[in-house]
């Protein structure tokens, strides 16, 4: 049984025409907002310079780093745990939560424990898990993943919501006044915070110096959570490492710039060892990432910081959505990171792009992503993973061009088809023309034109 390729899902989400329409102009909305805030600032190129080189510093020197940050987390009386994928981190957490005889955690966002199918993974052994991120509480009360990273319900419209609300919620059903479901939300985790003894949150920036980590919010969940449960747990991708608590200056300027539009993120909090009678544990995950950083092509996606601009500025994943990926980080970052944990089955994603380079224009910290972009195709063609009939008619194509000879008749060959058999070209069989509308036939190439006109012109 052939699996639903990008363009199916795509296809899915675009029934929904209306849905579509907002979803594409909700987050170019949010793309113009970054362009507001980045603008007002004149050294906005210098700062996503000095991210981009302390990135390249850091995972030039991952090793040490992490080293650092260790021994000054445990001089802290912070627990550091290491995992080398998914399922040992899933593990370090189970065991952590059964030595503790806890059995209900509440967590903040983390892409990490999405990547790591962490919540399934715990309900399957007994526990119950609350996300107390306001989008990410909406996807888990609809079963659903988030479809981005900032804003993991963007996809559902405010009626769906209150109706996910009435049921789970109790609020009056038919009412999605944005406010009401907010404070519904709001009583609801409350009662959440208050009694539960683990909290797990992610981290957004780790600081080799001191030891410490930083964790970013809008709604102050994440301290909520951590600073009222007994065990605070914080999942940790071992990229988040930066060198000096100075350089939290740079990103912490660069990351909600881009992410929101705002100057900075409402809350920034800071964790350097447990509170007197509590418990603080990190947990460096690998899953992956070093088989990434030895990829010379590709090492540079791990300078990522999260922020989703990408995902705002690309006409792809604005007009597609998120759950089209089929990956738990979708837009243009995602399809670069994607074919690292399984090549395979993310074939389809580096070719969900135009290569327009939007994705690389906006990127805090310069990762160039829609070069990596076409040279995970390069690598997935030559893999083998391609579609065998797109592999079949690049080869074509590629032969055709590189002729032009074949080049001159394939093309006066596709305007006599075009003008007198158009049925031959425009049918369901050619899944591209079914997006297209072609422009008038051409009376004759343009090199045949400009010869005729350089001879006239002689």
């Amino acid at each position: 049984m052939k699996v639903a390729d990008h363009a199916e899902r795509a296809k899915v989400f675009n029934e929904d025409e209306k849905r579509v329409d907002w979803h594409d102009e909700t987050l170019w909305f949010v793309r113009h907002k970054r362009d507001l805030a980045t603008h007002g600032i004149p050294e906005w190129e210098e700062l996503r310079e000095a991210g981009s080189q302390i990135k390249n510093h850091t995972l030039s020197n991952l090793n040490q780093y992490l080293q650092d940050f260790e021994k000054n987390a445990l001089a802290k009386g912070t627990v550091i745990h290491w995992a080398s994928d998914a399922k040992e981190h899933n593990e370090i957490v189970l065991e952590l939560l059964k030595k503790h005889q806890i059995t209900e955690m509440v967590k903040s966002k983390s892409m990490l424990t999405e990547e790591c199918h962490l919540n399934p993974f715990l309900e399957a052994n007994g526990i119950e898990v609350i996300d107390s991120d306001l989008g990410e509480r909406i996807v888990q009360l609809a079963g659903e993943a988030p479809s981005h990273i900032v804003l993991p319900c963007i996809h559902k419209k405010k009626e769906e919501i209150g109706e996910l609300f009435h049921i789970h919620l109790g609020t009056p059903k038919g009412n999605a006044d944005p406010q009401l479901l907010t404070e519904a939300a709001r009583q609801s985790l409350r009662n959440t915070f208050l009694t539960r003894r683990a909290a797990l949150t992610g981290v957004n920036f780790a600081v080799a110096e001191t030891g410490e980590f930083v964790v970013c919010t809008n709604e102050g969940n994440a301290d909520m959570g951590a600073h009222l449960a007994d065990i605070h747990i914080a999942s940790m991708g071992i990229e988040k490492i930066i060198p000096q608590r100075k350089h939290l200056g740079v990103f912490l300027r660069l990351l909600t710039r881009s992410a929101t539009g705002q100057p900075i993120t409402t809350y920034s909090s800071h964790f350097a060892g447990p509170a007197a009678g509590k418990e603080l544990h990190i947990i460096l995950v690998d899953n992956g990432r070093t088989r990434q950083l030895a990829r010379p092509d590709f090492r540079n996606s791990l300078k990522c910081i999260r922020c989703s601009a990408c995902f705002n500025t690309c006409p792809v994943y604005r007009r597609s959505g998120g759950h089209s990926y089929d990956s738990v980080i979708a837009g243009p970052i995602g399809s670069i990171l994607a074919p690292n944990w399984d090549m395979k089955k993310n074939a389809d994603l580096p070719f969900a792009s135009t290569l327009c380079g939007s994705c690389t224009n906006v990127c805090p910290v310069k990762i160039d992503i829609h070069e990596q972009l076409y040279k995970w195709r390069q690598v997935i063609v030559k893999e083998g993973f391609v579609d065998p009939k797109k592999a079949i008619a690049m080869q074509v194509m590629a032969k055709t061009l590189a002729s032009p000879t074949l080049y001159r008749i394939a093309g006066k060959a596709a305007r006599t088809t075009l003008k007198y058999a158009p049925f031959m070209v425009n049918n369901k069989f050619n899944a591209w023309y079914l997006q297209r509308d072609m422009p008038e036939v051409p009376k004759s190439s343009f090199g045949e034109w400009y010869s005729k006109n350089r001879t006239n012109n002689d």
